[in-house]
Order: C-alpha cells, then structure tokens, then sequence
C-alpha cells in the first residue's frame, strides 16, 4: 500500500480498543479493491471480489434462517471457498464452527450438534466419505457450489455492529476419544489477538504476504490467515501440506510471513532439495502447537532467512509466551518469556507457589482467554484457577520452570507426569536423554501402570537404519539415569503418532505399550 494517508488511518483503526473485524476488511476493500487478498491452487480473490462474495453468502445465511450468534459448521480441507465462509458467517453475525476433518464420524456428529449450526458447508470429499444421510437435518451446502448459493451479485448483509463479548468463532479441541470440547472466542478477544499483530506489520511496513499451511480449522491458523487480512495483506490457502509445493508456493509468492508446526520444519529441514529454492523474502516466521527442540529451531534460524517466533500458550489462552529465537540463540530450550498483557504463575499440586527455578503446574491469565467451552460449564470451571481475589486463570495443563532471566522452560505436560514410587518422573528428561543416542532419531516416553512402583517409563524411539537393538541403547541410556528414573522397556516404531498439526498422540503410544 504506497498511500501514507490510509496507511496512518488504517493504523489509527488497528489501534483502537475494539473494532469490527470485517469493518477492517471492508475498509482495506475500498482503499485497495484490485489487490490480492485469498488465493489457493484453484483461484485467486482480489479484494473488492472478497468483499462482495462474503457480503452474498452472509446475506444467504441470513435468508435461510441464520439468527445471530448462531453457528455456521464448515466441514473440509481448506480453500478460498473455506475462508469465505468462515468470514462471511462472521459477517453475518453468527459464528464461524470449523469442524476437524480428522476425527471420527460419531465426533463428527458430536461437534456439529454440539455447535448448535442450522448450516454445514462441507466439501466433496469429505461429503463422498460421510454419506448423505450425514447431518442432512442441517441445510447441507456444498463447498465447492458456494457461488451458486449465495445471494446475487450486489447482495448485502443487514448491518451487523458485533459487541465485544459477541462469539467469534468455535475451534473444537484436538481430544483423541470422546467428544472434542468446543472453544468458544469473542469478537474482543480476536481483536485483541489480531489486531495489534496486524498493527505491527503495518507500522514496519512489511508486505503482507502469508503462506497458511495448516487447516483452517486448527487455532494455529488464524496467526497465517486472520492477522494478515486485517493488515491488509494477501494469503494463500494451502489444501494439504507437501514440502515441495510449500517451497514452491514461498518462491513464486515471495512470502514474507508463514505458521509452521514443528513437525513441519523437520520435514523442510529434511527434504533433498530445500536448498534449492529462493526464501529470501520470508521475513518472519512462526511456530506453535507442539514441542519445538532447541536443535530444530537452531537449524531452522541457519538455513531458513528472517525471524523465528515461537508462541506457547493454548487455544483456550491463558499465559502467552513469545521467543524471538533469532535475538535469544542462548534460549532455544525455552519457550520464551510472557508477552505483555500476559501474567504467569508456577504452582505445585496444592496451588501454593514454587520456589523460582522449580518445576510446577503453570498457570497463566492474559487479553486473549476463551469466553469457555460451549455448553460445557463443568469443564470451563475445571481449565481454571481462581486466585484469592477473584482472578481467573488458565491451568495451561504443562509443567515447567521459570530461569532467572524469565523464560519459561517447558519440563513436559501435567498429565504426561509419571509418578514411580513416590517420585516424580518428567518424560521430557528421559526423551532428551534417549536422543542423545546416536542412533535414536526421534524419542518419546509414556508411563505405564506398575504392581511394583505404581508407574514405570516406557520408551519409544524411531531408530537409524544401523542402530543397536533397543536393548543395548535402553541400557546406554539407562546407566546415566538415576535409579527412580530408569527405563522399564524400550520399544522401536517406525514413526510416532501426530495429530493434524503435528502433536505427539502419548494415548496412542499407550495403547501400543499395553498392548506389548
């Protein structure tokens, strides 16, 4: 954008307290309509097209009985058509409900009951998967036919003004069994978590070009695709991940901003010709969702160009955590330290306090806390902690330790804690020391039920091609461990189980233990 004077007013706008979020977009319509704004492997959607195609599809919703605060259900792998109809519910002043396309049928229909959606959007493929008998209560759209949904070309929504404690959008938990908790988050609270992202990008005045590559469903997106738009910028919508296609789509777009979850970095990392393609425009790079090795992060800052952020916090918030790892290369192990805005606090089992520099439950508050999980009271008042004056906090569910500089460093997760004769094991001790091993590529450990201790560790690890039998590593591994900490077994797998965005699934390690 080369006009100064809407830059400063569309600063001015960012900068406020609250604000309409699709206020924003139409504002960046007017003052630059033949601009990319969504683009993916099929189309590409400038601006004034954005404008006018979620303006006909939130006037549709509302025609077919979309009442306000009320769920719109999106079902499928992520596209411009995706993106438009999460905007345009939002514009209509219902709530945007992705749903994951990864969990079961029963979940499936779980989550979009749960969301309370008269509509679903859903995509052929998942539609081919799930029958037609699937939700067909709910009016059924297919993705890929929005355009003929929505209401004729000059179409608009009634007026829609959102109030800050207005819902936003649902993102259903990534649980492995049962049905996924929905987080619910306000139009404030995105405000909050966006715009000053967005206010950022245009006071260095960075072209926003965003390279989304994970599911629009994840929380993890909306860095890559709901901050860039409301600086005005452009955003490729990846379908599926592929290491090859992502460099490509980051050459010829010379991106400047990404989101990557770990597991993706490696992949780049690893792939036979990442050094062949052209990065350079990339200027800053994110990462969150999942643990990210200081190793990881230190290849990533010699061969990846621009910055390195890593967030830590949760989809319901609580305490954020930003490390800037490209300033703080002495810091790769942490999670860096709290954002303004955010407060943390390290409590043991009883929530008193912790001496500094000893692990403990995390707890945290900041800005950006979910309103609570839909329908579900019990287990909002379970996620939080209520302090002696009345505060509310976030129990982020990790355990870990603050150093006398004030970064967080992560020891492993509350309920991944193994308990053997009384003593408190952190898997995430035994994983580094397992990795160690030059023949261990990737290490996890879970804690199995003991007659003897109560719980015992078990170790899994994805082994080099000429590596020692799991055997002799255990033993390797297990004469530099105290003796309350030694491995009980040793298990080799091919590959570790991830969810969607890349988290290591310990209930399915578990299930494998028991069933050796």
């Amino acid at each position: 954008m080369n006009d100064p004077s809407a830059q400063a007013l569309m600063q001015e706008r960012l900068a406020e307290p609250f604000g309409s979020f699709i206020g924003i977009l139409t504002e960046w319509s007017r003052i630059q309509p033949d601009a990319l704004a969504l683009v993916d492997d099929s189309r590409e959607v400038y601006w004034a097209e954005l404008i006018g195609e979620i303006e006909r599809l939130a006037a549709r919703l509302i025609e077919t009985g979309l009442e306000r605060g009320q769920s719109v259900a999106i079902l499928g792998k992520s596209s411009v058509e995706y993106a438009l109809v999460f905007l345009a519910a939002v514009r209509a002043g219902g709530v945007a409900a992705p749903l994951t396309t990864s969990a079961s049928r029963e979940q499936l229909e779980g989550m979009a009951k749960d969301s309370g959606a008269r509509h679903l959007f859903i995509d052929a493929g998942k539609a081919a998967e799930l029958g037609p008998e699937f939700m067909s209560e709910m009016i059924r759209v297919p993705l890929e036919e929005i355009e003929r949904w929505m209401a004729p070309p000059g179409s608009r929504a009634p007026d829609f003004g959102p109030e800050p404690g207005d819902p936003f959008n649902i993102i259903y938990s990534s649980g492995t069994t049962g049905i996924p908790k929905g987080i619910v988050h306000s139009h404030q609270m995105r405000w909050r978590q966006f715009g000053a992202t967005a206010l950022s990008y245009l006071a260095s005045g960075l072209e926003v070009r965003s390279l989304a590559s994970t599911p629009l469903y994840s929380n993890t997106t909306m860095v890559a695709f709901l901050a860039p738009l409301l600086a005005g910028g452009a955003v490729r919508v990846m379908g599926k991940f592929d290491c090859a296609r992502w460099l490509d789509n980051a050459q010829d777009d010379k991106a400047t901003l990404t989101m990557l979850v770990p597991v993706q970095y490696q992949r780049l990392m690893d792939f036979d010709r990442f050094d062949q393609f052209d990065l350079s425009s990339l200027a800053m790079k994110y990462c969150t969702s999942a643990p990210f090795s200081a190793e990881l992060k230190r290849e990533v800052l010699e061969r990846m160009p621009g910055g390195l952020v890593e967030i830590y916090s949760m989809t319901e918030g609580g305490v954020v955590c930003l490390l800037a790892a490209h300033e703080f290369p002495d810091k790769l192990h942490t999670v860096g330290r709290p954002a303004p805005g955010s407060e943390l606090k390290v409590l043991d089992d009883e929530d008193n306090p912790v001496p500094p520099g000893t692990p403990g439950n995390l707890i945290g508050r900041s800005q950006t806390m979910m309103s609570g999980y839909k329908n579900r009271p019990d287990k909002t008042s379970e996620a939080q902690w209520v302090d002696p004056e009345g505060g509310v906090w976030m129990r982020m569910g990790d355990i870990g330790r603050v150093d006398e500089d004030g970064f967080v460093e992560l020891v492993g997760r509350a309920k991944d804690m193994i308990i053997s004769g009384g003593f408190n094991i952190y898997p995430s001790d035994l994983e580094a020391e397992l990795e160690r091993e030059p023949d261990v590529i990737e290490a996890a450990v879970v804690g199995l039920p003991s007659r003897q201790w109560g719980e015992t560790p078990v170790g899994f690890a994805v082994l080099s091609d000429r590596a020692r039998s799991p055997e002799e590593i255990m033993a390797a591994v297990n004469a530099r461990l105290g003796k309350t900490q030694r491995l009980s077994a040793l298990h080799k797998i091919d590959e570790m189980p991830r969810s969607h965005i890349g988290k290591l699934l310990k209930t399915e390690l578990r299930k494998i233990a028991e069933r050796k």
